[in-house]
């Protein structure tokens, strides 16, 4: 299967071209910090207007990974397009095993990613205009020991952070000391082989991550739990999400506990095996973050900024026949591409269920757009 990953992959980074009418711009641009060149890619949504300020995302990527697979498979894009939001994608330096990284105190790097987060916030609002009280961090693995590292030691900058099937290392634990609550959510699977849900040498368990940001934030110390309806049920596994609420500042401390999910993002668009899809974790991510500022839970939150999620479609890839399930109460129209951008199809996608057939297509990628969302559709 991993030539279909990487296929995919390409077709997503380099805009093998659909034209849909996304007048967004991506620009991967440079910054000198502490004597080196650092690298990131900056995603501009269509709609944002420098009269305005906008919030700024920061996403992370995993170690070994880089800027552009993050920005894929933890795509926030298409969200960014409806919500407004500015997105960073760092690149991580190399550590000493030549590792690309981002530095939390593993050992075995003297890289100041915190130096470079901080430096590259500045820099972003002298070049466009970013609401200061808005900056969120989020990232996969790595990309979510880093949010963390930000939550304790920049607080000053940082609004609120998210961090999927990542955790604290043991130096982010021990010397956090963060000046103000921060509203923290995790989403994590129980079946995590890279980073164990029950800890590792390198990474606390995820219990002790939420226990000391539930006592930090002073949240109560019994969390709403709800079990979330099993959408896909293919996918193997479950979600309960958990809320310790009424934090000072009124912030949440919250964790998705994936049961039986893998060390993946949920909701990704390549099908990775262990990936949940009752979940869109960017969509969880992103509603989460749009609560809050730096001074705790905003006064207002406007309500064409919260997106929810639609329509789940699977089996992906498929052998002809796709299944959508409506979660809203309101018929939504779909149309398909193929990767050229031509339209093969079109038609109404019902409440409930429904089905799409496809067996009539070549063995290939298409673009399922069902009205604003987008679903990379493999056929094989």
């Amino acid at each position: 299967m991993n030539w279909i990953f990487k296929t995919v992959l390409l077709f997503l980074i380099f805009g093998v071209c659909v034209n849909i009418g996304f007048g967004q711009q991506t620009l991967v641009k440079t910054i000198m910090h502490d004597d080196q060149e650092r690298r990131y890619i900056l995603y501009i949504p269509a709609i944002y207007n420098d009269q305005k300020s906008a919030p700024l995302v920061f996403n992370f990527h995993g170690f070994t990974s880089n800027a552009q697979q993050q920005m894929s498979y933890g795509d926030f894009r298409p969200i960014a397009d409806t919500a407004g939001f500015i997105i960073v994608h760092p690149f991580g330096l190399l550590d000493n095993a030549g590792n690309t990284h981002f530095n939390v105190g593993w050992g075995g790097s003297d890289v100041d990613d915190l130096g470079f987060t901080s430096v590259l916030i500045d820099s972003l609002a002298k070049d466009y205009k970013i609401d200061l009280d808005r900056v969120y961090s989020t990232g996969m693995s790595n990309g979510g020991f880093m949010s963390y590292h930000l939550a304790c030691n920049l607080s000053d900058k940082i609004a609120a952070i998210a961090s999927v099937t990542g955790s604290m290392s043991f130096l982010t634990y021990d010397e956090c000391n963060p000046n103000r609550p921060v509203p923290v959510l995790e989403i994590h699977g129980t079946t995590d082989l890279v980073v164990p849900y029950n800890g590792a040498s390198f990474a606390k368990s995820i219990d002790d991550v939420i226990s000391f940001w539930q006592a930090h934030n002073q949240c109560k110390l019994t969390p709403l739990e709800t079990l979330l309806d099993d959408i896909d049920p293919s996918d193997g596994s479950t979600v309960t999400h958990f809320v310790y609420s009424e934090g000072n500042q009124q912030v949440n401390t919250e964790l998705f506990k994936i049961t039986g999910g893998g060390h993946t993002w949920p909701g990704n668009q390549f099908n990775t095996p262990s990936t949940n899809y009752d979940i869109d974790a960017s969509l969880e991510v992103w509603n989460f973050f749009n609560r809050y500022d730096i001074n705790g839970l905003r006064t207002t939150t406007s309500s064409e900024n919260v997106i929810k999620k639609r329509n789940s479609v699977y089996p992906n890839p498929n052998n002809g026949n796709i299944t959508i399930t409506n979660i809203e109460s309101k018929e939504s129209t779909f149309i398909l591409f193929n990767s050229i951008g031509q339209s093969l199809k079109k038609g109404v996608i019902k409440t409930g269920q429904s089905n799409i057939d496809c067996s009539a297509f070549a063995n290939g990628i298409y673009i399922l757009m069902i009205e604003n969302e987008m679903h990379s559709i493999i056929k094989l």
